[in-house]
């Protein structure tokens, strides 16, 4: 009998077949991931406080009372998304001047409504461009820059510095390019960056569009700039200059904003959404939406459009500030349970997440830290006996967030990123003593003298 070989997959689909390190981490922890118990400040998820759980009801009621306005809400979609939703996004932009964008900075531009919020839009992205050098910020935005490289693109990671990207070492990558800039396809720059929520500053942003503008007349082709604006919305820190947005720099029409309304008000309602330059590739975009499944669900569009007219602004401002307060107490914490042994830190100024740079512990999978922390160093005074009650901590090692061919790989393995969005500040708490506890014990503590160091 002739062997039968197995089902025949794509390049992408091979490297699919095979986890990224991120996602076993993340599914090795869940599967034993006790509630009331065990710690995970990995989870990129919002704070429940921040859902507005009784305007989202509200707005539903309101959806479904008046058809006459949100037509067939429980029906199907169009590819570019609601008219409805779209409008809103319009008004919201220009009432409240976000990033100064104004009816001119719009007039030329249009808005797309991703299929199943803001990462959907990413994803197509890649399959509208041919594959070539995609130019990034390092750390990088791991999740997609992953899903970038399965999909055979090449990720040039730049390091950042406190202002983000680092312009000039960027410079200097497209001089060593040489030629090979025409294989250049694409930059993606997130503006609170995840992981490290480094703020780009506005001069850094004008610099990116200037970089990207000369060397599409260069190269001969247009090169977009995906600027991609999650955490724009979530500034809390009032010393921090209020963002511009890059439309209002772009003359050429390469640069697109990605926005998303999961963090100022439910990842659920999964609402992603495109603005930029009307033409083919906008139209590409959108039938790339219709050939997955038209848009995203028409009633949560709706909903969400009737949220935009009604309250958002108050509704930022509520999320703002119990980030701000949580970024506060967070901050005060670590300064005093970790101290010295933390070399940088940043982020606390928008979005929620820390980024560590740890001054002589290394934080990686297979370090002593994160057994200690994920109690599974193999001696029971630690992890505790089986079915105890010592908490497990998770956070995300800096070894996924750089490039593995950049840099920083070196110093990668003394980073981590915690967040302070989802957990409550207790148990935030709980965790940094716990990673206080760690510390010590990868410093060297004898491993026989450790008696109540990191048990609840």
């Amino acid at each position: 009998m002739t062997k039968i070989e197995d089902i025949l997959l794509s390049e992408y689909g091979a490297a699919s077949s095979i986890p990224s390190p991120v996602n076993r981490l993340m599914t090795d922890f869940a599967v034993g991931f006790r509630d009331a118990c065990d710690i995970n400040l990995g989870v990129g998820y919002v704070n429940e406080r921040t859902i507005p759980h009784q305007a989202i009801r509200l707005a539903c009621e309101k959806v479904l009372l008046h058809p006459e306005k949100y037509r067939a809400a429980l029906n199907y979609g169009g590819a570019q998304g609601s008219p409805n939703l779209i409008a809103s996004l319009r008004r919201f932009h220009i009432d409240n001047q976000i990033g100064g964008i104004t009816e001119q900075t719009l007039s030329s531009r249009d808005i797309v409504i991703g299929a199943n919020g803001a990462t959907s839009l990413l994803e197509s992205i890649t399959h509208v461009l041919p594959a070539g050098i995609v130019l990034t910020a390092d750390p990088m935005y791991y999740i997609y820059c992953n899903d970038l490289e399965r999909k055979g693109f090449k990720v040039v990671a730049i390091p950042e510095d406190g202002d983000g990207l680092d312009t000039q070492r960027l410079k200097s990558k497209l001089a060593a390019l040489g030629d090979e800039k025409a294989a250049i396809r694409f930059f993606y720059v997130v503006t609170v960056n995840n992981p490290t929520c480094t703020i780009l500053s506005n001069n850094r942003k004008r610099e990116l569009v200037d970089i990207a503008t000369r060397l599409s007349h260069e190269v001969g082709r247009k090169i977009p700039l995906f600027f991609d604006n999650a955490y724009s919305d979530l500034v809390h820190d009032s010393s921090v200059e209020p963002l511009e947005s890059a439309l209002c720099y772009d003359t050429l029409g390469i640069v697109y904003e990605v926005g998303t309304l999961s963090k100022i008000l439910a990842p659920g309602l999964r609402i992603g959404y495109l603005i930029g330059s009307k033409g083919r590739f906008l139209d590409s975009i959108i039938q790339r939406t219709s050939d997955i499944g038209f848009s995203a669900p028409l009633i949560n569009q709706e909903i969400a459009s009737y949220l935009l007219d009604h309250g958002i602004e108050a509704q930022i401002e509520k999320v703002n500030h119990g980030y701000q307060q949580k970024a506060k107490q967070v901050k005060t914490w670590m300064a005093a349970l970790l101290g010295d042994n933390v070399q940088e830190c940043r982020g606390g100024s928008a979005g929620f997440y820390f980024y560590l740079t740890l001054a002589n512990v290394a934080t990686g999978s297979t370090s002593d830290f994160f057994k200690f922390l994920t109690r599974t160093t193999g001696q029971e005074d630690v992890d505790g006996p089986s079915g105890s009650e010592h908490p497990k901590v998770i956070y995300i090692p800096g070894e996924h967030c750089v490039h593995p061919s950049g840099e920083m790989v070196e110093v990668g393995k003394r980073q981590l990123r915690i967040s302070y969005g989802f957990e409550e500040l207790a148990q935030i708490h709980a965790a940094l003593k716990y990673m206080r506890d760690a510390i010590a014990y990868s410093g060297g503590k004898s491993k026989n003298a450790i008696e109540g160091l990191g048990k609840p």
